[in-house]
């Protein structure tokens, strides 16, 4: 599969992802929102370590040259 991520979203999704690891160290948020946090800061850094989002591919989007 080819990517579907350009250079300014996977900086976005790295910062957001890494905001959103840390939130929960910043601010208690109780058990079911701190997973939630976790799970999607990890979503974001992971369709950034890989460049491809699924759900761009879905929708034929693309945001790379």
């Amino acid at each position: 599969m080819s990517t579907n991520v350009g250079t300014l979203d996977r900086a976005l999704r790295v910062l957001l992802g890494l905001a959103l690891l840390a939130l929960p160290l910043l601010a208690p948020l109780g058990g079911f929102w701190t997973g939630i946090s976790l799970i999607i800061g990890l979503v974001f850094l992971a369709t950034a370590a890989l460049r491809l989002c699924p759900i761009y591919a879905i929708f034929n989007i693309r945001t790379c040259k």
